[in-house]
């Protein structure tokens, strides 16, 4: 039998939710950077009211793979 959705959310850690200005900071890029990559669709984010969340593991996933060898 599948888990219900409760023991499923029990069972993930909570995520910790950025703000775009936060993502900003992080990624060294000014806010309407971090906005072209929100509505473009290379980083995930949900909005809540009038802003925009992001969440920590989403933010360190796209500078993975966004790293590159020079050279």
């Amino acid at each position: 039998m599948a888990p219900s959705s409760r023991e499923r959310a029990e069972s993930l850690p909570d995520p910790k939710f950025l703000t775009i200005a936060e993502v900003a900071s992080v990624m060294r890029v000014s806010k309407m950077t971090v906005y072209r990559l929100v509505h473009g669709g290379e980083l995930p984010a949900v909005r809540v009211g009038r802003s925009f969340r992001v969440t920590e593991e989403d933010v360190n996933e796209y500078l993975r793979k966004s790293f590159y060898s020079a050279g």
